[in-house]
């Protein structure tokens, strides 16, 4: 169902026509109006699986909507992918990405990979629609697993870029093989220091970012040192 009230009249047959095509996919499709990122159209199996009608889900605000039925921290990842997308304004871009959905009546999240592009502009050329379409992935799928640990690695990330931007170039190097479980001996081999300097590189590493041996491991990962 289509919220007419939301489009200029002359595009109404046109998202029609795409309407009746988008209920047979296997998955949800969401068109934005970009004036306040509210839903103006979604597509049956999206409605069913919120157990929502299109007069609910197009009733509520932008934030109201993320609010209900999305995870924010996932939000902190892909809403600034997705502005730069609007910015450069290219038919042939779009951004995925992992999102998380809480359906009614659940307690566990709902992974999902979701992809935006430009659907429609307005007169002066600029987005004023955005399509996504949002396909499940299913719980015991190997990715699901894998978008989780992405998932907390760039929270990870953002939650300590500050702290980790404090490590010099050399400190970085032994936090690698710091996460790679070698001993001073072998970080001072690898590197060519000797190895009261791994040791006391290692000690400087753990002051500057308050952390045990296993978040060493988290930053190591977080920030692609291995």
């Amino acid at each position: 169902m289509l919220n007419k009230e939301r489009f200029p009249r002359q595009l109404v047959p046109q998202i029609e026509k795409y309407a009746a095509a988008f209920n047979s996919l296997p998955c949800a499709v969401i068109i934005h109006d970009l004036r306040d990122w509210s839903v103006v159209y979604m597509s049956n199996r999206g409605l069913q699986l919120l157990q929502s009608t299109h007069e609910e889900i197009t009733a509520l605000s932008s934030g109201d909507y993320y609010k209900k039925y999305f995870n924010q921290e996932d939000a902190e990842d892909y809403v600034p992918k997705i502005l730069s997308l609007l910015e450069r304004n290219n038919d042939d871009e779009l951004v995925t990405f992992f999102q998380q959905v809480r359906f009614p009546g659940r307690d566990e999240w709902s992974w999902h990979m979701s992809s935006v592009k430009i659907f429609m502009r307005d007169e002066a050329g600029k987005p004023s629609l955005t399509i996504t379409i949002a396909v499940p992935i299913d719980a015991m799928h190997h990715m699901t697993a894998k978008a989780e640990r992405l998932l907390l690695d760039n929270n990870f990330l953002r939650q300590n870029y500050e702290k980790f931007s404090k490590l010099t170039k050399r400190e970085k190097e032994v936090l690698t093989q710091v996460a790679s479980g070698k001993s001073a001996a072998e970080i001072a081999n690898a590197l060519y220091i000797s190895v009261t300097t791994a040791e006391t590189h290692r000690k400087n590493i753990k002051q500057k970012l308050s952390a045990s041996t296993y978040q060493l491991m988290q930053y190591a990962r977080a920030f692609d040192l291995v």
